[in-house]
C-alpha cells in the first residue's frame, strides 16, 4: 500500500493468531509459539473440540486455540480472575469476530471452579497455583472420553505440587516437557572424496579457506 505522497508504502498482512502474539499489547506474560505448538498438539486441538482455558492473561494464546477449534461446534471457554484484564479481552475478542467461538468470563477458578460440569476435552492452566484447580478441571472434563489436562509453569516445584495433585484426582500418564528453542546456523562443510580419503589425505584448514591435494566434495548443511 503506497503512501498518498508517494514517498514510502506498508504491506498489510492478513491477521493470524501468530501475528497476534508478536503484537498483543503485554497486560502479562504470555506464550509463545513453540510453547503454542507443543500445547496444542499434546491436547489434540482440532476443529469441534471443547477447551476451557484459565488464565487467559493477555490472550495470546486464547486465539490460537480458536482458531484450531472453530468449526463442528467447537468452543473455548476462558477464565480470568483480574477484571481489567477481561473488560479489555472482551473488546479484543469482538474485535476480532471470535465472539462465536470464545466465552470469556470473570472469575477465580481456583476458589469457585469453572462452573462447567462433563462439557470439554481438554483444559489447559497457566496459573500460579494450578494444582488448586485440578478438581474443578475433573468436573469439567467429558466422563465419556479420556480427557486431557495440560498446566504450563515457570518453576519446578509448581510441577511438582500439581503432578501430586492431579495422582490424587485420577489422572494417569502424567508427562513433564521443557520445551526449548535452538538455532541452527549454517556453514559449508568441506569433506575429501572418497578416493582422498582412501590415500589417507586430511584436508588442512587455514582462517579462511579449507585445501585439498586432491578433489573435494562440497556438502551445504
Amino acid at each position: 500500500m503506497v503512501s498518498s505522497k508517494g514517498r514510502g508504502y506498508v504491506y498489510l498482512l492478513h491477521p493470524t493468531p501468530e501475528l497476534w502474539t508478536l503484537a498483543v499489547p503485554h497486560r502479562t506474560q504470555i506464550l509463545y509459539l513453540p510453547d503454542i505448538s507443543f500445547i496444542s498438539a499434546k491436547l489434540n486441538f482440532t476443529p469441534g473440540k471443547v477447551v476451557v482455558e484459565s488464565g487467559t492473561g493477555s490472550g495470546s494464546f486464547s486465539h490460537s486455540i480458536a482458531r484450531s477449534i472453530t468449526g463442528n461446534g467447537g468452543h473455548l471457554y476462558t477464565f480470568e480472575y483480574h477484571e481489567q484484564r477481561v473488560n479489555i479481552l472482551r473488546d479484543e475478542i469482538k474485535l476480532h469476530n471470535l465472539s462465536d467461538t470464545v466465552t470469556l468470563a470473570h472469575r477465580d477458578v481456583c476458589k469457585d471452579g469453572f462452573g462447567l460440569e462433563n462439557t470439554a476435552d481438554s483444559v489447559f492452566l497457566d496459573l500460579p497455583a494450578p494444582w488448586e484447580a485440578i478438581q474443578h478441571a475433573v468436573k469439567a472434563l467429558k466422563k465419556d472420553i479420556v480427557g486431557k489436562i495440560c498446566t504450563f509453569s515457570p518453576c519446578i516445584e509448581q510441577v511438582q505440587k500439581t503432578a501430586l495433585e492431579l495422582n490424587k484426582n485420577g489422572f494417569f500418564d502424567i508427562e513433564t516437557f521443557e520445551v526449548l528453542v535452538r538455532y541452527n546456523k549454517s556453514s559449508n562443510l568441506v569433506l575429501p572424496d572418497i578416493q582422498s580419503a582412501i590415500e589417507g589425505k586430511k584436508a588442512t584448514f587455514s582462517s579462511n579457506k579449507v585445501t585439498l591435494d586432491s578433489t573435494c566434495v562440497r556438502i551445504y548443511l
